[in-house]
């Protein structure tokens, strides 16, 4: 004989939840990560996402991404409509550690000599900057957070991360680790493209490098990986 269910409300059987409520979802963590080149942020950027589990996006390869597409396609980085356009439609795919643009891997490329010249003029089209924001949200949105690196994460594509960090060192040892990561240039020549490169991205009138409001002063010169993302850990726990 089937049992009776109990009236709900009753003492027997609490009321059931109700069913139609939407489910909870998790917080989105971003952690964001800017400075300069040759800061540090790429190998704090790494290294915390690992620590975090969240993935990691490394933003400054997309604008190479796009400067190696135009090159290839010997369009002058110069032209801002035709490079606009480019942005909208070439495939970046940043994963696994590589960097594919149409389908070709680029990841030594894009960190030649040749992309590192050009790519602050098409990093300071503001069209291509309004494009790749689009794709880096979009990229998040679709990781359910991550820790992203770049030059206006915390002050443009990600105002409201959970911890928003600004990574600086000096001259000397950011010209020295930045000739260890691009091919084919010593450290003078090195020296003079990051001086090069921060007057650009500090002048440009579209989200100009500069440490964001609220923003975590971190000074990468003498100290250990390691001792860094511990402290940025605990900043977020």
């Amino acid at each position: 004989m089937r049992a009776q269910a109990a009236p709900v409300g009753s003492d027997a059987v609490p009321a059931p939840a109700d069913e139609t409520s939407e489910p909870t979802e998790a917080p989105i963590t971003v952690v964001a990560i800017d400075g300069p080149a040759g800061s540090g942020k790429s190998t704090v950027g790494r290294a915390l996402a690992a620590e975090l589990g969240l993935d990691y996006l490394d933003t400054g390869a997309m604008y190479r991404g796009v400067t190696f597409a135009a090159l290839r396609r010997n369009i002058d980085p110069v032209d801002a409509d035709v490079v606009a356009r480019l942005a909208q439609q070439v495939d970046l795919d940043l994963s696994d550690g590589k960097v594919m643009v149409d389908g070709v891997d680029a990841t030594i490329e894009i960190r030649g000599p040749e992309v590192t010249r050009a790519v602050s003029v098409v990093a300071a089209n503001p069209a291509v900057r309004t494009e790749l924001v689009r794709r880096q949200r979009e990229w998040v949105a679709e990781h359910g957070g991550g820790v992203l690196e770049g030059r206006d994460i915390g002050s443009v594509v990600f105002p409201d991360a959970a911890l928003k960090v600004y990574m600086t060192a000096s001259p000397e040892a950011r010209a020295q680790r930045r000739a260890k990561e691009v091919i084919d240039l010593d450290y003078e020549t090195v020296a003079a493209d990051i001086a090069r490169r921060d007057a650009a991205d500090q002048g440009r009138d579209d989200s100009p490098l500069a440490q964001a409001e609220g923003a975590l002063l971190v000074d990468t010169t003498e100290r250990a990986v390691a001792d860094i993302v511990a402290d940025l850990v605990a900043r977020l726990r």
